[in-house]
């Protein structure tokens, strides 16, 4: 279900869901606009997968650890998390500002004999209850007030949930990576990030801290020319947070 009206009196900027709106079109493709996500999908779903085990104390070898749990994915792009977590056996709910998003990610939902709830709007404007998982992946750099922001992941936080999020570093390396060289040479589309917006480790989890949270998890995730994007100890381009109700 979609709803512009949501997109009024929230975080979102609208020159940013916009931007992100224009590749709704090609997000499922490997080799698009959106190719680095599809690259950064693997370590991603990979840490969010041992924080799950931990929290919950599952089998790190089953196959549906979120069964019977509610989760939610605010700045979903078109799907890329939510088909994963539902998998994972979640009752998924994504959230995009871009209605263009919400739309491609409904169609390959469908597709894929998926049966996931997508809206367009904020979260902070978010009704229908509380999540056991929230996640939120490089989307609060892309927001008007990460304060609010966080305040609002929190309010759709059940108690004793999970929320996981990841975001770049403000740092010189992340500026010369995803800036100078990502948006210089294409490989992200131009105009994507403003360093300026990045927030730091302790910034976020002071962010968290005051909206009733408690960090339990800070992890970097690093790029090897040999590996790929790994899961690692340094936090210089991107890392990620998780905490707890």
């Amino acid at each position: 279900m979609t709803n512009a009206s949501d997109l009024n009196d929230s975080t979102i900027i609208g020159a940013e869901a916009a931007h992100f709106g224009k590749m709704a079109a090609d997000w499922w493709d490997p080799k698009g606009s959106s190719a680095m996500l599809h690259r950064l999908n693997p370590p991603r779903l990979g840490y969010i997968r041992e924080q799950i085990d931990l929290h919950w104390d599952v089998d790190g070898q089953g196959f549906t650890p979120l069964a019977g749990k509610r989760a939610l994915d605010v700045g979903c792009g078109a799907g890329l998390l939510c088909e994963p977590l539902a998998r994972l056996g979640a009752d998924v709910t994504g959230l995009d500002a871009a209605p263009e998003n919400v739309a491609v990610a409904a169609a390959h939902a469908a597709q894929s004999g998926l049966s996931i709830q997508y809206r367009a709007g904020s979260v902070e404007g978010l009704a229908g209850g509380t999540f056991d998982l929230v996640t939120s992946l490089e989307v609060i750099e892309h927001v008007a007030d990460p304060a609010r922001f966080v305040r609002g992941l929190a309010d759709a936080l059940a108690p004793g949930g999970l929320v996981i999020l990841s975001t770049p570093n403000r740092t010189p390396l992340s500026k010369l990576a995803l800036i100078t060289l990502a948006e210089g040479t294409g490989m992200i589309p131009r105009g994507t990030h403003d360093w300026s917006k990045f927030l730091t480790p302790e910034e976020l989890t002071a962010l968290l801290t005051d909206a009733g949270l408690t960090v339990r998890d800070v992890r970097g995730l690093s790029f090897s020319p040999t590996k790929g994007f790994m899961v690692s100890d340094s936090t210089a381009l991107d890392y990620f947070v998780t905490a707890t109700r």
